[in-house]
């Protein structure tokens, strides 16, 4: 499976291209850091550097199989792009991401395009959330 998405991507299967994508796809984490993903390589006893990690995931996210995200605190996570779009709540007191999708967000955001002249072409929505208390 690994070997022909790489192929399908344009890009040459090497060892640690295909590690790093079972990594992606096994994880129960579907949002990781080029951090996670070293710890996780170290932890199966891969020799891969933190910066072929890097390099790997930027050739990935070029190569459209692995999309990146910047929420706020700084650091970058990727997912896997599974073609299914979907939004972000980031909880500001755990860094837990959550995955949502709302009809309802996606008509509104295409017609307030639409009101000002303009084709929605993507977007990106995060919204920062605190759990309720009680």
């Amino acid at each position: 499976m690994e070997n022909h998405e790489l192929r399908k991507a344009g890009l040459k299967v090497t060892l640690p291209r295909v590690k790093i994508l079972q990594i992606l796809e096994s994880s129960e984490q579907r949002h990781l850091s080029a951090e996670d993903v070293f710890k996780s390589l170290m932890e199966s006893g891969e020799d891969v550097g933190l910066a072929t990690v890097y390099r790997v995931l930027t050739q990935f996210e070029s190569a459209g199989l692995v999309e990146r995200h910047n929420f706020d605190g700084g650091h970058s996570v990727f997912e896997l792009d599974r073609g299914d779009h979907h939004d972000h709540m980031v909880c500001v007191d755990t860094g837990e991401v959550i995955e949502f999708h709302s009809e309802e967000i996606e008509n509104l955001q295409e017609k307030i395009a639409e009101e000002n002249g303009f084709e929605l072409t993507g977007h990106s929505l995060v919204l920062y959330v605190r759990r309720k208390e009680g």
